[in-house]
């Protein structure tokens, strides 16, 4: 039994998700390998077998490979997938693009949104926004898998030693080409990849206020900007920072939440945080039921305060 994990790279480094993934591959049991399809992605491949648990690396190296479209991935993926018992893919929006082609291909159900392994065939995933974790069991010889990379802890980047294997790379879509890309400028860090997360909801009135008042602790605390569905709606923020169950999903070591009220869909991205603030006026927002530390105040008033402070 030997597990197929897919990285996530920008062909130099991987990204934190795979590690996360890696780890929820070991949990399966078996062998773990990575699968790395890039153009001119050998230094990827080379941190890829670097990962502690890693026993293999597959290189796939070509100019089709280069931005990850899912078609030209899934055939690759597809060209291995029968050495496999499990394929693995971090859920974001690369492998939830690319997952469900390569399932529909091998003609299997896929298991979305790992938390847990339970078994090799069994594992817990959340619905109903978080409020209810189903266990599913994948009877299909190959199981297609994407990992809420929150449940997991990372693997470790070093002391792995994994030989790296090329591959022949597939050939290009004829159906599909990359014509360009528009990426978001932010000197802050990556929301997901984060570990403390300032995030403010519709309370905070308008975008001018949204940054007047959170942007000095976020600075201060050297943290990612966050925002409530509520606030990116109202144009407070923009789309790429919004938190929740139609946004990113995320587990800081740190969140603070500003004037965010706590509604289901919100505290579905951000419960499994290790360490929860909130601001709020109101005693009874949802948001103190999930805080570690709640403080019932004004955030206009005490957001400047703890600035101070700090």
């Amino acid at each position: 039994m030997t597990s197929l994990v897919i990285a996530e790279h920008d062909n130099a480094t991987l990204k934190g998700a795979t590690l996360n993934t890696v780890t929820a591959a070991l949990q399966c049991g078996g062998d773990v390998h990575v699968l790395v399809a890039g153009a001119n992605a050998g230094a990827a491949a080379a941190a890829a077998a670097q990962v502690a648990g890693v026993a293999k690396v597959l290189h796939a190296d070509s100019a089709a490979l280069n931005h990850g479209l899912a078609e030209n991935m899934t055939a690759q993926v597809l060209a291995i997938a029968s050495n496999y018992s499990h394929i693995l893919f971090a859920a974001t929006a690369s492998g939830k693009n690319i997952a469900p082609r390569v399932a529909a291909k091998l003609d299997v159900a896929q298991v979305s949104d790992v938390t847990k392994v339970l078994a090799a065939d069994t594992f817990e995933r959340p619905i109903y926004a978080g409020n209810a974790i189903a266990t599913v069991q994948s009877l299909d010889a190959v199981k297609v898998v994407t990992v809420r990379t929150t449940g997991f802890d990372p693997a470790s980047a070093s002391g792995g030693s994994a030989a790296v294997e090329i591959l022949t790379a597939v050939t290009a879509s004829e159906k599909t080409a990359f014509m360009g890309s528009e990426i978001a400028k932010n000197d802050r860090p990556e929301l997901t990849a984060a570990k403390i997360i300032v995030a403010g909801g519709r309370a905070l009135g308008s975008a001018e206020r949204f940054n007047e008042v959170l942007t000095p602790l976020a600075d201060k605390l050297g943290a990612a900007l966050g925002a409530s569905r509520a606030a990116v709606d109202a144009g407070y923020a923009p789309n790429d920072w919004q938190v929740g169950q139609t946004g990113k999903i995320v587990a800081p070591q740190l969140y603070i939440a500003a004037g965010i009220s706590g509604a289901i869909q919100h505290l579905a991205g951000m419960k499994d945080s290790k360490v929860i603030v909130a601001i709020n006026k109101d005693a009874e927002a949802p948001i103190f039921s999930v805080a570690d530390y709640g403080l019932e105040a004004d955030l206009f008033v005490a957001v400047p305060e703890l600035v101070a402070a700090l």
